[in-house]
């Protein structure tokens, strides 16, 4: 019951912040917790669901490559630039420090909680997107390195 009421206030607080992207994830595990042959999903979705959205935004980025919007010229252009190598530099930390938070997530799913919360207030009160908390583990991976203080399981 908890779980549900959890949920619950979850997908409350995603429909007063108008934010689809969550409402749309939160009813997705409501209707797989609800209906019980689908509740076997539920444990796929945890394990793979960030390799699939990874996947899809993976995809969604390079659809511009594809339809000839950005080619080499885009990129060597962005090459000249010190925001060019700003961005590749960023791109570079944000894909390691994610790296790192999966394994935190997997090591310690009880962070999830705590991330997916600060996801959900960032969301809310400071119109962020829900985008956020696989990074999130990764820096939360390197305070908690930096401190001394990964859970020991």
């Amino acid at each position: 019951m908890e779980s549900w009421v959890f949920l619950a206030g979850i997908f409350l607080i995603a429909t007063l912040a108008k934010n689809r992207s969550l409402m749309i994830g939160v009813g997705f595990v409501m209707i797989l917790k609800a209906l019980p042959p689908l509740q076997p999903l539920l444990k796929t979705l945890q394990s793979q669901g960030i390799n699939w959205g990874v996947t899809v935004i993976s995809a969604a980025i390079m659809v511009p490559i594809a339809t000839g919007e950005i080619g080499f010229k885009e990129l060597l252009k962005v090459l000249r630039e010190p925001a060019g190598w700003i961005a590749i530099a960023m791109g570079v930390l944000v894909a390691v420090l994610s790296a790192k938070g999966v394994g935190l997530l997997a090591q310690s799913p009880e962070m999830t909680v705590a991330l997916v919360f600060g996801t959900i207030m960032g969301v809310v009160l400071l119109r962020g997107i829900a985008a956020g908390p696989v990074i999130a583990s990764g820096m939360t991976y390197v305070i908690l390195t930096v401190f001394n203080l990964i859970p020991q399981h």
